[in-house]
């Protein structure tokens, strides 16, 4: 298996991996906004705001190894409408005069943390 876990452990392990990213992000000196934003048909793991101002929309990855391309490969194009989705509805209901906006991407790949700053945009690129 690729994951970490099995099924009844990913949401426990997921929780552990957020923690870590947050506590990482913080010491960037990102401040959390909100956690586990969903809406019907999606969901953004972080929401921070960063030093400049600019809202930061983190999605958290991690795969106990690099098989089938690790955990950044696994964001792919579905799973980017449906962070695109979320943010959108963040930004509808709870925006707070947010000017600028990026998507940052935390990775763990085996135990290490890889932070991939304006991962992707609302454009597809």
């Amino acid at each position: 298996m690729d994951n970490f876990s099995g099924r009844g452990e990913s949401k426990r392990l997921g929780a552990v991996f957020e923690a870590h990213a947050l506590d990482f992000l913080r010491r960037q000196r990102l401040r959390l906004v909100a956690r586990n934003v969903s809406c019907r048909g999606g969901e953004i793991d972080l929401v921070m705001r960063d030093r400049d101002g600019s809202l930061v929309f983190v999605e958290v990855r991690a795969r106990a190894g690099g098989r089938y391309g690790g955990a950044a490969a696994s964001i792919g194009a579905h799973k980017r409408r449906r962070i695109l989705l979320a943010a959108r509805y963040f930004l509808a209901t709870r925006g707070e005069g947010a000017s600028a906006c990026r998507f940052d991407v935390v990775v763990f790949e085996g135990r290490r943390l890889i932070w991939l700053r304006d991962a992707f945009r609302e454009d597809g690129s």
